[in-house]
């Protein structure tokens, strides 16, 4: 494994078209588009990591994940109220399905999906108590305390938050958010500037491989089934307006972010978190979905079969 990811890191590094950096966050728009990292942890206990593994990097849209898990174990299907379960076939940030669907997002992973997850768990706390749970449980499934928030990046969204508050209002018009807005921007720009590097998030990911069981500890940290749907949300919307794209290239599982992560779950076998900041048209990594086509390609382990 180590091998195939040096390969991987080596063949990537003589890429020319390394797509952009996300400048309508200025503060991520300063990321050297040139560096690459790929992290494997398995779940017998293993860890590969090759390139800038170990450089810590905005997750942004990946901490939907996690966030999705916390609200499913606080309200269980009671959440799926106010967010539904389907592909938006949309960029994350439209706003046109809201307009035709009550003001209901389609899934967790689009913008609008994860404000009204993030409005469904601070359940009456305000921001502050509720972003401490959040990293929280970002540090016990990664088992890393040095996990923070990157706040210059969470200001600098803060600062341009014009497109998330529209949504935000939109679906509090139609009664789907119940905190205030800039109460729920204020958690949800924070929650999206976790920083963390390959290594922390291919941990992090590990108990979605390990049917709900987070490794080394072997707690639970939510049901088989739980991790089941939650993979099955990540393969169909994991990608935005591109997860009928990344599944057919990939198929794995992988939530993207527009820091340049990507976090991808091979179930039973182990996660892998992959960062370069340039993008593709559609807000993705565009060199992280070719490391994890090419991982895929070498080891069989897409979902799909060999």
């Amino acid at each position: 494994m180590q091998t195939l990811l040096n390969d991987i890191t080596e063949q990537l590094a003589r890429e020319t078209e390394r797509g952009k950096v996300a400048d309508y966050i200025p503060q991520l728009a300063e990321v050297d588009p040139h560096q690459f990292g790929i992290s494997l942890a398995t779940v017998e206990g293993e860890r590969f990591s090759a390139g800038c593994a170990a450089t810590p990097f905005s997750i942004q849209s990946i901490s939907k994940v996690f966030t999705l898990t916390m609200g499913l174990g606080k309200l269980g299907d009671g959440l799926w109220a106010n967010v539904g379960r389907e592909p938006s076939g949309d960029p994350f940030n439209s706003i046109v399905q809201l307009e035709h669907e009550g003001g209901k997002p389609r899934n967790p992973f689009i913008n609008a999906g994860a404000i009204a997850v993030v409005d469904a768990i601070m359940m009456g706390h305000e921001p502050r108590e509720s972003l401490a749970e959040i990293l929280s449980f970002v540090r016990y499934i990664a088992d890393d305390t040095s996990i923070c928030f990157d706040r210059q990046v969470a200001a600098s969204e803060m600062a341009h938050k014009d497109r998330n508050a529209s949504l935000a209002h939109f679906m509090r018009a139609f009664g789907r958010l119940r905190h205030d807005v800039d109460k729920v921007l204020g958690t949800y720009f924070h929650q999206c500037a976790i920083a963390m590097s390959c290594e922390q998030l291919a941990h992090a990911g590990l108990f979605l491989a390990s049917n709900g069981v987070n490794k080394p500890s072997n707690l639970r940290v939510v049901s088989p089934q739980r991790a089941r749907r939650i993979n099955s949300l990540m393969m169909m919307c994991g990608h935005y307006d591109a997860s009928g794209e990344f599944a057919f290239r990939v198929g794995l599982p992988g939530k993207s972010g527009v820091g340049g992560g990507i976090l991808a779950i091979a179930p039973g076998r182990g996660s892998l978190a992959v960062w370069s900041p340039g993008l593709d048209t559609y807000g993705n990594s565009l060199l992280g979905a070719r490391a994890l086509e090419m991982f895929v390609q070498r080891t069989g382990w897409s979902v799909f079969g060999h």
